[in-house]
């Protein structure tokens, strides 16, 4: 259970070690846990005060990262020889270490404690001036040494004196010369030579163009002169590192000195670096007591923008050991859990603290479930994560412990989840230890209010605006509001009810005062999809058989006359010699139409209708029968 990201204490140490300059206050920063020890936490806190009120006054401490000149150190307590740039790394420490006893020197016209850290570092004035004097812009300096400087100086002579030579020869050898300029090939002075005049001038090649045209020689009388030159370069290189040697030696007969100074300046850092956090966050330092009591008084989240957030006001002890929060979603309980955990462990690491005024209790451990915790890795749902952890918790747990639970017994049935939350308060109360809980049961809730020790708080709530205040309230218990809200965004009366009933029974409808009059609900009008029309079926068949077409009927090939058309169920009735038959259209074949057998107005009934249903129907067209036409 890692409970610094769970309540996000790792950001909070991301941030503090940003602060930081040296890599051994940020591993310090990183590995940091709460005290334990009462004096020594007092301490922490008075020294985090005393950076914050120094650095107010005078202005930043002139620290520098040291993990450079930690390697130079090592090198040179195993009796190496330092490069003029590592000594001009250890010459910079220490001007930084005199700027910092000079810095803290200042602080004793305050009173202010830190100053007299002073007193333990030793800017090593001997050591700086020496290696300044002699080691300057990466190297050794011409006048670290007489005997250096009249080195250099013969060198310097002896260098012009070859180039002086070079010239005079191809003065006098103008018409063997390829070009009127010396150069230096490998570190020798060269006059270019013509190819076919090399036998003129006395000397010997030293290179030649890439074309072999032109020769690089070295002229007699330069070539003793470079003999000399390289004796003198020799010269020089021992003096070096002589005095390279020299200076390594002083370093590390200062050795002891050196790390003091280093740590110190690492210990120095580590404070300053607890001041910075306090002004950045405008923090305070808090009280601290080991009488189980935490006061907070505007207390801010620390991680939150402090324009925007709302302090909290807070206190636990003497005769209540835990506290049932409930309240609205998005109401603020878990950011109020965490404020107070966080300026608790804040405190507990000597920190200030971000609340105008605080009395914090020490605490032997800090135990927390919050989030869902869900774990796919180990086929964890919500409610296993959950209950692991607060196992976990209920395992640790005891009189000196504080502990924040967000969501008590969510993520399952929630009858079930009732009473898993009461045994877990239960559980919580009778360790002694601190503890604060986010819950929405109602159950919960009547279970705070008889038990001892325990009280309930809520997060207040605009009911205008809907939206959370993040104020706690001790002693009575919240709601969730959702009723409220739903109402207030104008659902239905109806729906209302329906919801109410259901969790609360027909009194609680009875006792709810709606917002509006009944009202049923709006449905916003969509847009109607337009869908083509299709073609009833076999409507385009009726036409395709006409009454007395000849037809074939398949697969007899029997030829009929059509007396009825086809109907829309694609059915058409064929008379048959001796019969009339119904037939699918698909079984039929036009053989013949009507219009080629039979005049225009032709009466078909000569052809299907009975004798005795003809004179029927003449009767019917004259005058009032009772007969009826029969089909056949």
């Amino acid at each position: 259970m890692n409970i610094e990201k769970q309540i996000e204490f790792d950001r909070i140490k991301e941030i503090w070690s940003n602060l930081a300059v040296t890599e051994w206050a940020k591993e310090q920063i990183q590995g940091l846990s709460f005290y334990l020890n009462e004096t020594e936490l007092r301490k922490q806190l008075k020294d985090t005060t005393d950076s914050r009120i120094f650095m107010e006054k005078l202005g930043t401490p002139p620290l520098q990262n040291l993990a450079e000149v930690k390697d130079i150190l090592t090198m040179a307590d195993q009796g190496g020889c330092l490069t003029p740039y590592q000594l001009e790394r250890v010459e910079t420490v220490l001007a930084a270490v005199r700027r910092l006893k000079e810095y803290l020197e200042k602080g004793k016209s305050y009173d202010n404690a830190l100053a007299y850290y002073a007193e333990n570092l030793n800017a090593l004035g001997e050591l700086r001036e020496e290696i300044s004097w002699q080691i300057r812009g990466g190297r050794v300096d011409d006048h670290a040494s007489k005997e250096l400087s009249q080195i250099r100086g013969q060198i310097e002579k002896c260098e012009e004196d070859m180039k002086q030579k070079a010239e005079r020869v191809m003065r006098s050898n103008k018409e063997s010369m390829a070009d009127n300029y010396c150069t230096t090939r490998n570190g020798r002075i060269c006059i270019p030579v013509k190819r076919e005049c090399k036998l003129k001038i006395s000397g010997s090649v030293i290179d030649r163009s890439a074309t072999g045209n032109t020769l690089f020689m070295e002229p007699a009388g330069v070539a003793k002169c470079y003999e000399e030159l390289q004796a003198l370069k020799i010269g020089e290189e021992n003096e070096v590192y002589r005095i390279l040697y020299t200076l390594s030696a002083m370093v590390a007969d200062s050795l002891d000195a050196m790390n003091e100074n280093i740590a110190m300046m690492e210990k120095l850092d580590f404070i300053f670096s607890k001041g910075k956090l306090s002004m950045d966050q405008n923090a305070t330092e808090p009280s601290i007591n080991t009488e189980r009591k935490i006061t907070l008084k505007d207390a801010r989240h620390p991680l939150m923008d402090q324009k925007l957030n709302i302090p909290l006001q807070f206190e636990i002890g003497e005769d209540i050991h835990g506290i049932v929060i409930t309240g609205p979603n998005t109401g603020g309980k878990t950011v109020a859990i965490k404020t107070v955990m966080l300026n608790c462990m804040m405190a507990q690491c000597g920190l200030h603290v971000t609340c105008r005024e605080a009395n914090i209790c020490m605490n032997n451990s800090y135990l927390c479930d919050i989030g869902d915790g869900q774990n796919i890795a180990e086929n964890l749902s919500t409610f296993s994560s959950h209950i692991k952890n607060v196992l976990e918790v209920l395992g640790e747990v005891n009189e000196d412990s504080l502990v924040i639970m967000d969501e008590l017994g969510s993520g399952t049935d929630p009858t079930e989840g009732m009473g898993i939350a009461i045994a877990i308060l239960e559980e919580l109360r009778k360790s002694g230890a601190l503890f604060l809980v986010t819950t929405h049961y109602p159950e919960v809730k009547e279970y705070a209010d008889k038990a001892q020790d325990i009280i309930n708080a809520r997060m207040t709530f605009d009911r205008e605006t809907l939206k959370p205040t993040y104020q706690m309230v001790l002693g009575e218990a919240g709601e969730s509001c959702a009723f409220y809200i739903a109402d207030r965004l104008e659902m239905p009366n109806e729906m209302l009810r329906v919801a109410i009933q259901a969790a609360y029974g027909e009194d609680a409808v009875r006792a709810y005062h709606f917002q509006k009059e009944d009202a049923s609900l709006q449905r916003t009008k969509k847009n109607k999809i337009s869908k083509s029309k299709k073609p009833k079926k076999n409507a385009n068949l009726r036409n395709k058989y006409q009454l007395g077409d000849s037809v074939m009927v398949l697969p007899d090939q029997k030829i009929g006359i059509v007396c009825e058309p086809i109907n829309e169920k694609g059915v058409l009735r064929v008379q048959l010699p001796g019969k009339k038959i119904w037939i699918n259209h698909k079984r039929v074949k036009l053989h013949v139409p009507a219009a080629r057998l039979y005049p225009a107005d032709y009466d078909f009934s000569i052809l299907f209708d009975t004798a005795e249903n003809r004179k029927i129907r003449h009767d019917m067209e004259r005058k009032y029968t009772e007969e009826v036409i029969r089909r056949d």
